[in-house]
């Protein structure tokens, strides 16, 4: 294994170009040592000589990069707008929020496309789950931005994702909504989901488009014991309808994650919309 000192070298590195800049240190670390685990050559010659000008080197710092931005990178969109709208959310009065709140959650993908049906999707989920007192949402992204389309007076929202720019950037705007709405609490802490010791119980748990990422492209078990995990009665998965392309799919239902539901002895309820598809899972 490499030492402390070689890997904080290689993670620095790694973290160099500036979409990366901002990831948790923990998952860069977590994604360079399953590459190093995969590519035995470059593990050997990196433990015999971790030179920065080296071929080997240079060869791991790209091509980690590259799993980080298929595994992080296809969501985040325009985080220099998003920094300059926060500032501006700070600093508005009550009735200018909502606005900037939307145009917030405008700069990234995911939750743009779900700008238009987030009232309709939450009043649907909780139709099936009820009104949840205590909401995860892991691999969160700006999601949590989405609060005041719950109709939610109290209740606490735990946050994580790897992003740690966005967590702070969540944590600012939950110290805003607790001075806002008396009855609310809000915690975004940066974490890799799949490395946390302990998942802290909820009523609901939010895991939207996060499935590709946990079992990257190895089968469908990490995302089941993911749900396993999870210590919430009902877990929402959601996953795109369209290809990276824009085409719409043409079977957009994922029949893995309905066996595998059934399987569990696991409930389930499709919400679909048009950019992306719901299962509300009701466990046991």
């Amino acid at each position: 294994m490499l030492d402390n000192e070689k890997i904080a070298l290689l993670t620095a590195d790694i973290k160099k170009k500036r979409e990366l800049q901002h990831i948790n240190d923990g998952f860069v670390k977590e994604q360079l040592l399953a590459y190093l685990r995969q590519e035995h050559k470059l593990f050997r010659l990196l433990q015999e000589n971790c030179n920065p000008k080296s071929k080997s080197y240079s060869i791991v710092i790209k091509q980690v990069r590259a799993r980080l931005r298929k595994a992080y990178g296809l969501f985040r969109d325009n985080p220099a707008k998003r920094r300059e709208l926060m500032e501006k959310l700070l600093a508005a009065p009550a009735a200018a929020q909502k606005k900037l709140v939307d145009e917030i959650l405008s700069t990234h993908a995911s939750a743009k496309e779900r700008l238009p049906v987030y009232n309709t999707l939450y009043k649907k989920i909780f139709a099936v789950t009820g009104k949840p007192r205590v909401i995860l949402d892991l691999g969160c992204g700006i999601n949590p931005f989405s609060f005041p389309y719950m109709g939610l007076k109290k209740c606490a929202y735990l946050a994580y994702d790897i992003n740690e720019e966005e967590i702070n950037i969540l944590n600012q705007y939950f110290s805003l909504l607790r001075r806002k709405i008396p009855y609310f609490e809000g915690r975004a802490a940066a974490a890799d989901i799949q490395q946390m010791p302990k998942i802290p119980p909820a009523d609901i748990c939010f895991l939207f488009k996060m499935t590709d990422v946990l079992d990257k492209n190895k089968g469908h078990k990490a995302t089941e014991e993911m749900l396993k995990r999870i210590p919430a009665r009902h877990i929402v998965v959601s996953f795109a309808t369209k290809t990276m392309s824009g085409k719409k799919m043409t079977a957009p239902r994922r029949n893995w994650m309905e066996w595998l539901c059934k399987r569990l002895g696991y409930e389930f309820t499709i919400l679909e919309f048009e950019n992306e598809l719901f299962y509300v899972v009701k466990k046991g």
